[in-house]
């Protein structure tokens, strides 16, 4: 005999779940939000401001504009040759690696040829080692080549992205479909005018996909360039911008901590807009309804 669920204890239940999923939320937004505050209320604060007030409230004086002036002047404006470097790694070598995941990535789902499988294997090997564990083997290689303390140094190793190759792996498996494919060449397509014409446009979603993974990656990348870059010349923001804060420790130490924490505030502002400006592109299914099963 079975009995029926009371509609009143399912209201019940469903309603506690809701209240815990919503109290779950609200502390993650906590989380995510509360570093963001207090990172944007402190660069409205002088050096002595930022030790003498409470951290997720306005001191007396408001130096947001002049902190800004003194980050992008400082040492002769060494700031925004760290900005042009990390834009210059970024372009080159996420815009490379994106290039590269997707040519790799489409051609992998839709041809077959002898030794798929191992290569298919070497990408999930690739993709469960950590960037960090092949820095100094890497440098070991480009200081027998004569590229460290060079930007090709920092912009080569960018260019790989296992993980981005086996994310366009399997959403060209799904989101190019075959028929389309055999349909175009029925009608005399060449192979490069297919995958520009035809699979670049599907691939649209993923290949915005692979561009913020790598670009972020590329922006935050701070071991590889450490132990590869001496010039400080060369350095991107994420190196630079820790070598600044080291100023605080030493014999003759210079603190600058307000001039750390405005370049945060503007390092984060590229990414910003970047997600902002890609996040339309996340759209699934463009391919749905293009092909008649």
């Amino acid at each position: 005999m079975t009995t029926a669920t009371s509609p009143t204890r399912s209201a019940r239940t469903g309603t506690r779940s809701s209240k815990l999923l919503l109290l779950v939320m609200v502390l993650y937004a906590l989380y995510t939000l509360v570093p963001l505050a207090w990172l944007l209320i402190s660069a409205t604060k002088t050096q002595a401001g930022l030790f003498g007030s409470f951290g997720l409230w306005f001191s007396g004086d408001f130096a947001f504009f002049d902190n800004l002036a003194q980050t992008l002047t400082y040492r002769d404006g060494i700031f925004l040759r760290w900005l042009g470097n990390t834009v210059l790694y970024v372009v080159i070598g996420a815009g490379g690696a994106t290039l590269l995941a997707t040519l790799a990535g489409y051609g992998l789902a839709k041809y077959r040829f002898p030794g798929r499988r191992a290569v298919f294997a070497v990408v999930l090997g690739a993709v469960a080692v950590p960037g960090t564990a092949l820095a100094v083997p890497t440098f070991l290689l480009f200081s027998q080549m004569g590229l460290t303390n060079t930007p090709w140094s920092v912009i080569i190793p960018s260019l790989i992205s296992p993980f981005g190759l086996y994310l366009m792996w399997v959403f060209a498996s799904d989101a190019v479909p075959t028929e389309l494919l055999e349909a175009a060449r029925i009608d005399g397509a060449g192979e490069f005018r297919i995958f520009f014409m035809i699979a670049l446009r599907l691939l649209a979603p993923g290949v915005v996909t692979v561009i913020l993974f790598t670009v972020v990656a590329t922006w935050n990348n701070y071991f590889l360039p450490l132990i590869m870059l001496s010039d400080p010349s060369w350095y991107p923001l994420s190196v630079g911008l820790n070598q600044w804060a080291a100023q605080a420790s030493g014999v003759s130490a210079q603190p600058i901590y307000n001039l750390v924490i405005m370049g945060s505030v503007l390092t984060i502002i590229p990414i910003v807009i970047a997600f902002l400006l890609l996040q339309r592109f996340w759209q699934a299914g463009l391919s749905a309804g293009g092909v008649k099963q």
